[in-house]
């Protein structure tokens, strides 16, 4: 799929789950770019001056959905930029087509052992409460959706610390950004 952006405009769209400093690594490729960063469900929660889990609790998945939607076609319009949204955001409606218009989508993955290792660290005592476990492992479930979708780049983190992720997710851009002239 050609994307019809300039090099100088196009979006750098980050998804997929691989622990909690998912923000943090935003950033850091952000700074990598020097490109700003956009975390699509911190604009969602900032909208609503509400958690997406309490968007949900409070006013409904069909609410949420609304919200996620009008934050994305914003977000759509931003250029240079890398964004950062959820596999469930990105999955909703025409989000993903939207954004792929603007730039390359590459998902961090990680395998299940590492993943299951990182929650635990993650949640410490929370670990060991079923209902947490589950909650997390659903989340990590609709993180994983988008993996083997067409003109998604993966990025395996597995066995990389902070630094050697965002380098490969710099490497990446750097390549698709070349192949895509």
């Amino acid at each position: 799929m050609a994307i019809p952006l300039p090099l100088s405009e196009r979006n750098l769209i980050l998804t997929g789950y691989t622990g909690p400093n998912q923000p943090a690594l935003s950033r850091l490729v952000g700074e990598r770019l020097r490109m700003p960063v956009v975390n699509v469900e911190a604009l969602i929660a900032e909208r609503v001056g509400l958690s997406i889990d309490e968007i949900r609790t409070y006013y409904g998945e069909t609410r949420l959905k609304s919200i996620q939607s009008e934050i994305v076609n914003e977000t759509a319009l931003r250029r240079n930029t890398v964004i950062r949204i959820s596999a469930a955001t990105l999955m909703q409606g025409d989000a993903l087509p939207r954004l792929r218009q603007t730039g390359p989508v590459i998902c961090m993955v990680t395998t299940l052992d590492a993943m299951l290792q990182r929650l635990h660290i993650a949640m410490g005592a929370r670990y060991y409460n079923p209902q947490e476990r589950a909650a997390e492992l659903s989340a990590l479930r609709r993180e994983w959706s988008v993996r083997g979708l067409d003109d998604v780049y993966e990025v395996d983190t597995t066995y990389l610390v902070v630094e050697a992720i965002v380098e490969r997710i710099v490497t990446l851009w750097q390549e698709i950004a070349i192949e895509r002239r």
